[in-house]
């Protein structure tokens, strides 16, 4: 313990905890305002719609990083863990030991959110079946039967939008390209994922988060959801939003290397008219 105490990994993965887990508290918890709460309303649906849901899951990353910034970078998912590894010489000892911490965050934020809304919840849907799961985790079309996003589809948006998110968040911390100054990038980052979330919501529910996605599904299983892993077909879906986001973050990475990061000018030979970049990599 002394060892890792010295090293800074208890710090970073007690950072990835708690960003995480104030991510999904805010993320969990408007879903669980609009889809249990607005449910009970009248007219139904007065407590918010897609577009508040868009909103506080990106003021929930906004926050969540504003939390763990200084001591773990705060990646706050497993997709963007990955991606660092493969592309920023980030540790590849620490990608697991950081995913863990992001599900453990997010499994905790989502039996705060399944504690606090026990009444709505039950009141709404007292099988807590597949009308209230979206609360927790994510499904193929949101749910909706009418809509024909199946796996593949559903698997398909996972990768693209994942792809969309890391390669803007390299863009956004890229410190040889123009990133946001003032500590202004976490609020950039969640704009990100508002603008995901408004683009991207409708076939898959826009997880693009293992973590984020796993963590509240199992939650949600061990508290009465016992369809959790399947989706309104009863086919087996959980394992969309943990491969799906894994394969699209470091595609997302690679798109940005190779069209933009290898141009960039060095901080050693910086072009005549460029915007000044810091004096440390």
């Amino acid at each position: 313990m002394e060892r890792l105490k010295r090293s800074g990994l208890v710090g970073e993965l007690s950072a990835e905890f708690l960003g995480t887990m104030i991510l999904i508290l805010f993320g969990c918890g408007v879903v669980a305002q609009v889809a249990a709460g607005g449910a009970l309303t009248d007219p139904p649906g007065g407590l918010g719609n897609h577009d508040s849901i868009a909103w506080a899951w990106g003021l929930g990353v906004t926050l969540g990083v504003y939390v763990a910034g200084r001591l773990s970078g705060a990646h706050l998912n497993p997709a963007v863990t990955l991606s660092l590894a493969v592309f920023k010489d980030f540790p590849w000892k620490k990608v697991a030991p950081y995913s863990l911490a992001q599900l453990v965050g997010a499994f905790v934020a989502a039996l705060l959110v399944r504690w606090n809304y026990t009444e709505a919840l039950a009141k709404a849907d007292p099988g807590h079946t597949i009308k209230t799961q979206t609360v927790f985790s994510t499904l193929p079309a949101n749910g909706n039967p009418a809509l024909p996003v199946h796996e593949w589809g559903a698997l398909r948006d996972q990768v693209i939008g994942t792809a969309i998110l890391v390669l803007l968040i390299f863009a956004v911390t890229d410190l040889l390209n123009t990133p946001p100054g003032a500590n202004l990038g976490p609020f950039i980052v969640g704009l990100i994922v508002v603008a995901i979330g408004m683009a991207f919501g409708t076939n898959a529910g826009y997880a693009i988060n293992p973590a984020r996605d796993l963590g509240p599904r199992l939650a949600s299983f061990l508290t009465g959801y016992g369809g959790a892993w399947r989706d309104q077909y009863g086919n087996f879906y959980f394992w969309v939003p943990i491969v799906g986001p894994l394969v699209g973050g470091p595609l997302g990475a690679f798109f940005y290397k190779v069209f933009i990061s290898r141009f960039l000018p060095s901080v050693e030979a910086e072009p005549e008219g460029s915007i000044p970049v810091p004096t440390e990599k």
